[in-house]
């Protein structure tokens, strides 16, 4: 069983650490630091509900010995253990170049970076926010807008 938060509170950040375009940069995914603690405790119930779900009599002639968190995992602060260990991304990071209307959204409605001449980005960093299921449908769309709104916008002039 594979259970996750589907909308996390927790925001990284993703810094530049020069000027130079081949350094690497400073990546702080900070993974459940939200504030209130509320990707943890989501998490903590997940496992919890993991193994109630589990415990169930219709699984028992194929449980075997619980494998995670373990079953000497019992108190909060046992189960936080085991989700610090062991928790994942599912590789579905979004919104590192979020699209918006603030001055804090790094592309605007067509795609095109702020400040910087012809220059989009599609793919799912755009995302505002990280939807509730898998994102490859989603970048899929986004990238058929930018092929319209390339094909729709004639080519920058050169200066």
């Amino acid at each position: 069983m594979h259970a996750c938060a589907l909308r996390p509170k927790s925001r990284g950040t993703i810094r530049l650490k020069s000027a130079d375009p081949a350094a690497h940069p400073a990546i702080r995914p900070n993974y459940l630091g939200d504030a209130e603690g509320h990707d943890l405790a989501m998490l903590i119930e997940g496992a919890r509900l993991s193994r109630e779900i589990f415990a169930q009599a219709p699984f028992a002639p194929y449980r075997g010995g619980e494998i995670f968190p373990g079953s000497e995992a019992r108190t909060d602060a046992d189960l936080e253990t085991f989700v610090r260990r062991k928790a994942e991304t599912i590789y579905h990071p979004v919104g590192t170049c979020r699209m918006g209307r603030d001055g804090d959204a790094v592309v605007d409605s067509e795609l095109r970076v702020r400040g910087v001449d012809a220059l989009r980005v599609v793919d799912a960093s755009v995302m505002p926010t990280l939807i509730g299921g898998n994102t490859n449908a989603p970048t899929m769309m986004i990238a058929e807008r930018a092929a319209e709104l390339l094909v729709s916008t004639p080519a920058p002039h050169k200066r």
